[in-house]
């Protein structure tokens, strides 16, 4: 079966995947959306042509070491699983490959600044988690077209955000269901995203961004996680 190049294993209930699937040497596509897989198999990694790869919708709470040795991915989806910052191993933000991560719908607190080393990124979904921050490091990312951060805990943005391209009828930033510091809600409930991005890139802005440290107040209570267990239950099973 060497020479396979796709492979969907999606609604299986699969608990994990054996380490011989480094042996599909030509496999470009890999999904298994939506089982029970608890954790990967390093080899995993070794998968040289491997271009998109869906662990959407399982049980991770880590990823195995190495794992960001891809040599070709493109796309990776680990939407929907149990990961966090503490998830991830320290070669993760290094797939310099990489053009889509959807890291939706987990429990990350805080956005690694690795991340500015994905220079081919054009697409970061991080939606649904409880972020607090998103780092400055951000701005290096000048590829970037989608971001997605809604449903966070962020109050406020980086300034560097401002140097990115993220407004336009090809760009996209999602901003909703956060609590935002008033003046940032303001400019959202005005202009939407357009209005943030003009407040992010103003001198008053970095001048009171800038001032954060002091003027901080306590921290916003993590999201009902509710939401992500009944989304869950209501996937589409396979008979």
């Amino acid at each position: 079966m060497t020479y396979l190049t796709r492979l969907t294993l999606s609604h299986n209930k699969l608990t994990a995947i054996p380490p011989n699937i480094a042996d599909l040497e030509n496999l470009q596509v890999l999904t298994l959306w939506n089982n029970q897989i608890e954790e990967l198999p390093s080899s995993i990694s070794s998968l040289s042509k491997l271009r998109i790869l869906n662990v959407g919708m399982n049980r991770l709470s880590v990823l195995p070491r190495g794992f960001g040795s891809f040599k070709s991915l493109e796309i990776l989806d680990l939407t929907y699983n149990n990961l966090n910052e503490r998830s991830l191993p320290g070669n993760f933000f290094f797939i310099d490959t990489l053009r889509a991560l959807y890291l939706g719908d987990n429990d990350f607190e805080l956005l690694p600044g690795d991340v500015m080393n994905l220079r081919n990124l054009q697409i970061l979904v991080v939606r649904d988690n409880d972020l607090l921050s998103i780092p400055r490091e951000i701005g290096h990312l000048t590829n970037l077209k989608e971001l997605h951060v809604q449903g966070n805990r962020l109050t406020v943005l980086p300034p560097e955000i401002g140097l990115l391209d993220l407004i336009g009828n090809k760009q996209v930033l999602r901003l909703e269901h956060n609590p935002w510091v008033p003046s940032i809600q303001e400019q959202f409930d005005a202009r939407g995203a357009q209005g943030v991005m003009d407040f992010i890139r103003s001198e008053q802005y970095k001048y009171f961004y800038g001032r954060q440290d002091v003027m901080s107040g306590p921290v916003p209570p993590k999201r009902n996680k509710e939401r992500k267990l009944s989304r869950k239950a209501h996937q589409p099973q396979c008979a």
